[in-house]
């Protein structure tokens, strides 16, 4: 049975419960911060992701945050900025962002539910793998500019690249 058929009848669950489900379902750590929120660890490809899922009633939007560490030397900062602009320009779905304090870098993205609406389970699922899969895709980049002193272009070509046919 897939994940979202279990809730085919549930219309007033809870985000978050559903993204605790998701959680516990995927063998993920996860844990249940408030009513309105769950963290998560999810393993990438090039790394683990830390995932938090927040559900505001004030403004009917779930918002997730997705975080890894990254702490560039200061005067890598500027070509940073530069790389998360470039990465931007290339979300649809949400943005980078980095959190100099934290050391994080940051990939946001907001699910608007306004006028009583209510997310749905596959709703939930495509926000985390869309994001897991936007971190994996921009992190060798960002590790290219700061730490392989690529230029930002010859970066992002690697970022944007479609792998073609099978290994």
């Amino acid at each position: 049975m897939a994940f979202s058929e279990q809730y085919l009848d549930a219309d007033d669950l809870h985000p978050i419960d559903i993204a605790q489900s998701m959680a516990h379902s995927a063998d993920w750590e996860f844990q249940r911060v408030a009513d309105d929120q769950i963290a998560m660890m999810v393993e990438g490809q090039w790394r683990n992701y830390s995932i938090t899922l927040a559900w505001s009633e004030q403004d009917e939007t779930l918002r997730l945050i997705c975080t890894f560490e990254m702490a560039p030397d200061d005067e890598k900062l500027p070509y940073l900025y530069e790389a998360i602009n470039a990465a931007n320009d290339q979300c649809w779905n949400g943005g980078f962002t980095y959190w100099k304090e934290q050391r994080l870098m940051v990939f946001r993205y907001g699910l608007v539910l306004t006028g009583g609406q209510i997310a749905n389970p596959d709703q939930i699922t495509t926000m985390v793998d869309a994001s897991v899969k936007t971190a994996e895709r921009f992190y060798p980049a960002f590790q290219m500019v700061v730490w392989g002193d690529h230029s930002v272009e010859s970066a992002m070509e690697i970022a944007i690249a479609e792998t073609v046919g099978h290994a």
